[in-house]
């Protein structure tokens, strides 16, 4: 995988975080710079963790599927891609919770919830061979990033942009699987 591909699959990985904190900051109504610093670090340290997390589980089960590793590879950004592009066109419910979205248990499972598509992946790069901390580091501090100025940014944009950076994100997802799927057929 080429580094301008592994910088896609980070930044990729990011989208749905940052679609999240486009709508916690929307929620929130206001700049806070707090806010969205805790959103930013809970979202960049899950994604940084989960990719990790899923390489060291592939790496482990996948020796017996190495014949397949391409296909599994394929399959796994080819369902995470696609559900963010699913996602993309879902009717949300615009209101918002009473509490505050950028702390405790909702800021948990919102990391958690935008991250588990990076453990597919990090799967995906043991299943090619692939080394993950490049692509785990990318995705941690681009999604840090992202989600800072989403919270920022979301009492402005979250319905105009939220939606179309987690298809973009989908879309990029499902070309580099049938990239990998391309490369290991034509080899």
């Amino acid at each position: 995988m080429s580094f301008v591909e592994m910088l896609l699959s980070a930044a990729s990985l990011s989208m749905d975080a940052f679609a999240a904190s486009l709508g916690i900051g929307a929620c929130l109504g206001v700049h806070s710079f707090a806010a969205a610093f805790r959103v930013g670090a809970a979202c960049g340290t899950f994604q940084f963790v989960m990719p990790l997390a899923g390489w060291w589980l592939g790496s482990r089960f996948l020796e017996s599927i190495s014949e397949y590793d391409h296909w599994l590879a394929f399959a796994l950004l080819l369902l995470v891609g696609g559900g963010m592009i699913r996602e993309s066109f879902s009717e949300e419910d615009p209101t918002c919770s009473p509490s505050d979205p950028s702390c405790g248990i909702a800021l948990f499972v919102v990391a958690l919830a935008t991250s588990i598509d990076a453990l597919a992946v990090g799967i995906g790069f043991a299943a090619i061979g692939e080394p993950v901390m490049p692509l785990s580091s990318s995705a941690g501090i681009i999604t840090a990033l992202l989600c800072f100025a989403g919270v920022l940014a979301g009492f402005r944009t979250a319905l105009f942009l939220g939606r179309k950076a987690e298809f973009a994100g989908g879309v990029v997802l499902c070309i580099i699987g049938a990239n990998i799927l391309r490369m290991h057929l034509a080899a």
